[in-house]
């Protein structure tokens, strides 16, 4: 099909976002970037993982004493809850209704923003009224990478869907820009996978020792 060819409800693809050649290459690339990216968390986690337990005596703060499962539940809840209205933005995508998909593309980036917040103010909290800083321990280094280079994902997410709903604003649904939608929310699920296994590893974990 070709890119610039105008579409109704009946003559859209049932997956524009591989209906072109174009298309597919982006899916090809984005699945090589994001094993990746799987990697490098992968190494993240083994990092975490081997330093969790390393403070320099009995009385610096271990994972028992920092973490609360609350704001995390929290941040859980805001980030799955993300994950749920990008399938319908995308569900909207694939029946081209581009302004319910932007609609739920905005809540989407509303919820993600405001994890972002929640993680800034649990940073906050840790390095000011808890003295658990970057540099207060291995285990705290090893905590601050991890969680901080996920929050920087999200924040590139959030960057990437809103410069795709701004560019896009008044052009519509199109084969050209179908696949950058699609491919910005398999990004979106991925960082809330990583974030499923960070809440597990890092919080649950670690509130039990």
């Amino acid at each position: 099909m070709a890119v610039e060819q105008q579409f109704t409800p009946e003559t859209w693809p049932e997956a524009p976002e591989r209906a072109t050649l174009e298309g597919k290459n982006k899916f090809l690339g984005l699945w090589f970037f994001l094993g990746g990216e799987t990697v490098l968390f992968a190494s993240f986690f083994a990092t975490y993982l081997a330093l969790k337990d390393k403070v320099p005596n009995s009385d610096s703060l271990t994972s028992t004493d920092v973490f609360g499962l609350p704001l995390a539940f929290a941040m859980t809840m805001l980030l799955l809850t993300s994950s749920v209205t990008s399938v319908y933005a995308i569900y909207h995508l694939r029946n081209f209704n581009y302004k319910k998909m932007q609609l739920w593309f905005i809540i989407t980036l509303l919820l993600g923003l405001g994890f972002f917040v929640l993680e800034i103010y649990e940073f906050h909290h840790y390095t000011t009224e808890l003295g658990f800083g970057f540099k207060s321990s291995a285990f705290s280094s090893a905590f601050y990478t991890l969680v901080g280079f996920h929050g920087g994902h999200v924040v590139f997410g959030l960057g990437w869907i809103t410069a795709l709903l701004v560019r896009n604003a008044k052009r519509g649904l199109s084969l050209y820009n179908a696949p950058k939608f699609y491919l910005a929310s398999i990004y979106w699920h991925f960082i809330d996978v990583v974030w499923v296994f960070i809440f597990t590893v890092v919080y649950l974990m670690g509130m039990v020792g």
